[in-house]
């Protein structure tokens, strides 16, 4: 009977204990916020920090963010569609031709939603700081951005290799000497 009573006793206090509910990583995804569609370049108010222009500034002008949107658009497979920004089965993103806008916000847009035939939405599969760091780096593409900020083209696509690539030559017999080069070493 005292058995009993001990074991009643400790399934009463178990009963009463409450979990506690831990988030032990949080989803990247879930940092992302509310998007606001916008349709104009006008903003009710004194245009301050925090609108969507500064916001695409502060990525178009960092290198760190544009050379992370770089390895991104190799990362979630951008050059399927469009190459190396050239275009392929989907439009090209070094021209001036934008069919739903060429800044920031619209191109940022253009990731998250998606659009018909073909761009597939990312919104809710990657947060909202890599949205942005691939559409600065689209916008570099395009020269958009400052070009000492701009990540370079990658070797593959350069039309020679660099000079510290290239072989070694021998040199040259004939010309003249430079006075620099007939003084004593």
């Amino acid at each position: 009977m005292k058995h009993l009573l001990s074991i009643a006793a400790a399934l009463a206090v178990l009963a009463a204990c409450e979990r506690e509910d831990r988030e032990f990583r949080p989803s990247p995804v879930a940092t992302e916020g509310e998007a606001s569609i916008t349709l104009s370049s006008i903003s009710p108010g004194v245009v301050g920090l925090g609108t969507p222009r500064d916001i695409g500034k502060a990525y178009e002008e960092n290198a760190y963010h544009l050379s992370e949107g770089k390895r991104l658009f190799n990362w979630f497979n951008c050059k399927g569609c469009h190459a190396n920004g050239g275009g392929g089965s989907g439009p090209a993103l070094m021209d001036d031709s934008w069919i739903y806008g060429g800044e920031f916000q619209n191109i940022a847009q253009t990731i998250r939603e998606g659009r018909p035939n073909g761009m597939p939405s990312f919104r809710g599969k990657i947060p909202d700081e890599q949205i942005m760091q691939i559409a600065a780096y689209v916008r570099s593409m395009e020269r958009q951005v400052h070009q000492d900020a701009a990540p370079s083209r990658d070797d593959d696509l350069m039309p020679r290799p660099s000079e510290h690539r290239l072989p070694t030559s021998p040199p040259v017999a004939g010309g003249t000497v430079p006075p620099s080069g007939q003084a004593p070493q």
